[in-house]
């Protein structure tokens, strides 16, 4: 039987439409299915009353993104409108906020650093700089810091450099519990972006770069994808109740539902797909009648509430401060994002729940902010990040070392990387094995609508 499809892709988040971009270029006919009403996945953004709504939350380095930029500039996004944030992350320590934070100039300024600990920081940055070369992100599974987990990695040091740099930093910006995500992932991915001084973000909201995308391929969303099975040159997939055939299918979805659709993976795949577990994500937007922001010496757009300090926040994203036009003029938004070790008991709590114990913990960083807050939308995400564990990491080389076959996969948890460069990177990925399969410019009968 012919295929319908040269290449099902299955998940049109930042992997899945890199993907798909890579394989449309080459002349191949290509379609994306996505569950959701809308594409981006966990990037997804939208616009209310003015105000545009990050669901997750990102960033953007000159460095280390080199997969990213590449992408940018090929769909022809102009750097204005991906500006420099331009202020600073700051720590809450002692009941200040402490600026500074991933960067160089917290050797002098502390960012919530003892004077003792600041030591171990310059020891710890010499260390890494010496050996920048094993911290490849491409390749966390060799790296110098092995298969220790954060906080096993941190007790190297000063105690503060886990309570007030390490911890705070991947519970905020992963969701890690620090006691199971291994080190590596985290290390090679601060050790690539370098100073948050030169971070950037995009001026129209974190989905620009999968609107971008999407806009010039076949996207057919609101179509849950039930089941995946591979043949032994191709492969089918359920699609409400319909059977669609392929060439390749590519699951770009987190390594748990990649999991559960694939009907008959291969054992040695099985195992990574298992080991790459994910931690949730919690977070909630808050719609400020006037722009309220942390005091400060130096302005902020993070505030990182470490658990030695906030049971219940992580850190607080000042969007307005992150980019104006994140709100309209006069007011204010903010993203409150939930702790860890909170999140397993909000995740299927009512909204109005949710809002409430967030939004209680926040007046102690923001006085004002009862009286400002009109408004709150609540984005939960069961698997948020990929949890990058040492059994992961273990299983990752055997896994990359895989044959093609007619279903493949990508995503940031491919990369064991927790940020959209490692999903552009696995969506690439995935494009040029599949290619090395299919060959360009040979498309199936049927081409894609």
């Amino acid at each position: 039987m012919t295929p319908d499809l040269d290449v099902a892709v299955v998940g049109a988040g930042i992997a899945g439409l890199t993907a798909a971009h890579e394989l449309q270029r080459a002349g191949l006919a290509v379609r994306v299915y996505e569950a959701e009403p809308h594409v981006g996945g966990r990037m997804a953004s939208f616009r209310y009353e003015g105000y545009t709504i990050d669901q997750g939350a990102e960033q953007i380095s000159p460095h280390g993104y080199r997969a990213t930029w590449e992408l940018l500039r090929r769909l022809g996004v102009p750097l204005d409108d991906i500006p420099l944030i331009g202020k600073s992350i700051g720590m809450w320590r002692d009941g200040r906020a402490h600026p500074g934070v991933a960067e160089r100039r917290a050797l002098l300024t502390g960012a919530g650093l003892s004077p003792r600990a600041r030591l171990d920081l310059a020891r710890f940055l010499a260390w890494a700089s010496r050996r920048r070369r094993e911290f490849d992100p491409d390749h966390p599974e060799a790296t110098p810091a092995g298969e220790a987990t954060v906080a096993a990695f941190a007790r190297r040091y000063h105690p503060d450099l886990h309570d007030y740099l390490f911890q705070p930093v991947a519970g905020s910006f992963f969701g890690w519990d620090t006691t199971r995500s291994a080190a590596a992932s985290m290390l090679s991915l601060l050790v690539a972006v370098g100073d948050a001084a030169s971070w950037r973000t995009y001026r129209d909201g974190m989905d620009t770069l999968a609107l971008r995308l999407a806009r010039e391929l076949d996207v057919v969303v609101g179509r849950m994808v039930g089941e995946v099975v591979a043949d032994r040159d191709s492969a089918r997939l359920s699609v409400g109740g319909e059977v669609v055939t392929a060439r390749t299918v590519l699951l770009c979805v987190p390594a748990p539902i990649a999991a559960r659709l694939h009907a008959n993976p291969p054992a040695a795949e099985l195992a990574f797909l298992r080991a790459c577990t994910f931690t949730p994500a919690l977070k909630v937007s808050c719609l400020l009648d006037r722009p309220l922001t942390p005091e400060s010496s130096r302005p902020l757009y993070v505030l990182l509430t470490p658990e030695a300090e906030d049971d219940v926040l992580s850190g607080i994203i000042v969007d307005h401060a992150k980019h104006p036009g994140r709100a309209p003029a006069g007011r204010g938004l903010l993203s409150l994002m939930a702790n860890a070790r909170t999140i397993p008991s909000l995740l299927e709590a009512p909204e109005q729940e949710v809002v409430a114990r967030l939004t209680a913990a926040v007046p102690r960083y923001l006085p004002g902010f009862g009286s400002a807050n009109v408004a709150n939308f609540v984005h939960g995400f069961r698997y948020g990040l990929p949890e990058a564990t040492p059994a992961a990491l273990r299983a990752r080389a055997g896994f990359m070392a895989r044959p093609v076959r007619p279903v493949d996969y990508a995503g940031d948890w491919v990369m064991l990387r927790p940020a959209s460069e490692g999903a552009v990177r696995a969506g690439a990925l995935a494009a040029s094995r599949t290619l090395s399969r299919l060959g360009a410019s040979r498309p199936a009968a049927r081409t894609a609508a």
